[in-house]
């Protein structure tokens, strides 16, 4: 082995892009999709200015993104699926660029250290359009007859601005998008304001509390703008696409009631502002429950109204570490519409619990472990909904009802806007309860097959 002098050595190590240990990871690390998010730095904020032409389905993009590097980086990724970069800059000094498939290469001028906040700006262009998953439904930015449905879960946020795109990584975001006058663009957070001049509309959001990339929207149409403010100060932004007034708006009055009945039951609310979007997407298949304001591709009815509002708490404020939690979101947001029609007149939990058990052992329904589905092929399919709510009825028949709900507002409460695995809630469970539980949630939500007892 030849050996290099000291002096060059050190010079080499201080300056060289491919120093060892100096570049940001392509992928946070987790095995579900393992190219979403990256290593090296945490972002603290988003600044994206957006214009958008449904006519031509072109985006032009403007992405400020503001972070901290957690090491030494002479170079780091963000991810982009699509859409032609035109310019980077890391603290207003051009930075070199490239491509590799959904990974957008950055190399700063001068590396940056350990600890230190940095800002990235980034202009882009083109056709935005949807990503596949891997169980074929579509995510991400996906056009419709008058615009877009924009729904990032678990990995379409890179198809309209480059992220960290990882739930790992939270940030807040300020969102400023420009439409044709008579088009309507929805966020996150509260509306700022909005501006109509040259037949065009701007529209300024901000989400000031910490959001994942895939909560994020920036949904266009033409909608009906519904806008009040709660008596408890809340202001909520339901936009509607006209074609889903009729069936929407009876749902949509119970917002606050719904907001109000889950505050009470998993404690306050965690954002400033609420809302709905609700849009004609018949190519989507799904709503989301993007943060503060959730879209639904067709008129909802008040269970997924429920489902979804509930998720502000679960998934939303306390979201998931690594995809394989995704029980945590979603098995929680679907106990909550058992909780609601329990207490609105309509089946116990224990009965939709006692029918789902009832369901042959070859049902989809325990075909693997809500707690790892085994792939992003199977973290929206039945197990990781009906399955995890019933973990939480065996939970609550387990401890009784006054831990148990105690149990769900210290979730929501010590993880408010931060995240959780399901190791801390089983922990927080067996904390609060005195009782060993292993065994509850091993054979519930840690194993594939029917239990042999309810």
């Amino acid at each position: 082995m030849a050996t290099v002098p000291v002096a060059l050595a050190a010079l080499l190590a201080a300056a060289g892009p491919a120093a060892a240990g100096t570049v940001g990871s392509s992928g946070a690390g987790d095995p579900y999709f393992p190219l979403a998010g990256n290593g090296g730095y945490d972002v603290r904020h988003y600044g994206l200015s957006l214009g958008y032409d449904p006519s031509t389905g072109h985006l032009d993009g403007k992405a400020v993104i503001t972070a901290r590097a957690t090491q030494r980086l002479t170079r780091l990724d963000l991810d982009l699926s699509g859409l032609k970069v035109t310019g980077i800059t890391v603290d207003h000094t051009k930075a070199a660029f490239r491509r590799d498939g959904q990974e957008l290469v950055v190399t700063p001028r001068h590396a940056l250290h350990r600890r230190q906040e940095f800002r990235v700006t980034v202009t882009y262009q083109g056709k935005p359009k949807p990503v596949t998953d891997p169980d074929g439904s579509l995510d991400g930015w996906i056009p419709t007859d008058d615009g877009a449905f924009v729904a990032g879960e678990p990995q379409g946020a890179m198809t309209w601005f480059p992220a960290n795109n990882h739930p790992s990584d939270k940030a807040s975001y300020d969102i400023t998008i420009t439409v044709p006058k008579g088009r309507t663009a929805v966020s996150n957070g509260v509306l700022l304001g909005q501006r109509t001049a040259h037949g065009r509309t701007t529209f300024r959001w901000r989400q000031s509390e910490p959001m994942a990339a895939y909560l994020a929207t920036a949904t266009v149409g033409t909608f009906k703008v519904e806008r009040y403010t709660t008596p408890d100060g809340l202001k909520v932004y339901n936009a509607v696409d006209p074609r889903e007034a009729t069936a929407a708006t009876p749902v949509l009055k119970k917002l606050p009631s719904v907001l109000a009945w889950e505050s009470g039951v998993f404690g306050p609310y965690p954002y400033k502002a609420a809302g709905a979007v609700v849009d004609r997407a018949p190519n989507v298949g799904y709503a989301l429950e993007t943060q503060t304001r959730p879209v639904y591709d067709s008129a909802p009815d008040l269970s997924t109204l429920v489902h979804e509002s509930a998720h502000q708490w679960f998934g939303d404020s306390v979201t998931l570490t690594r995809w394989r939690d995704i029980w945590l979101n979603e098995g929680f947001a679907t106990y909550a519409e058992w909780l609601y029609a329990e207490q609105h007149g309509g089946r116990t939990a224990q009965q939709i619990f006692d029918a789902l058990y009832a369901s042959p052992a070859g049902d989809d329904l325990w075909a693997f472990p809500p707690a790892d589905p085994g792939s992003g092929a199977h973290i929206f399919e039945t197990p990781v909904y009906a399955r995890g709510a019933m973990a939480l009825q065996k939970l609550r028949t387990a401890v009784g009802d006054k831990t148990f709900f105690r149990v769900l507002r210290t979730w929501a409460t010590d993880h408010r806007g931060g995240h959780g695995t399901t190791a801390e809630f089983t922990r927080l469970a067996e904390r609060l309860s005195g009782k060993d539980l292993d065994q509850l949630f091993h054979t519930w939500i840690g194993t594939a097959g029917k239990p042999s007892s309810p």
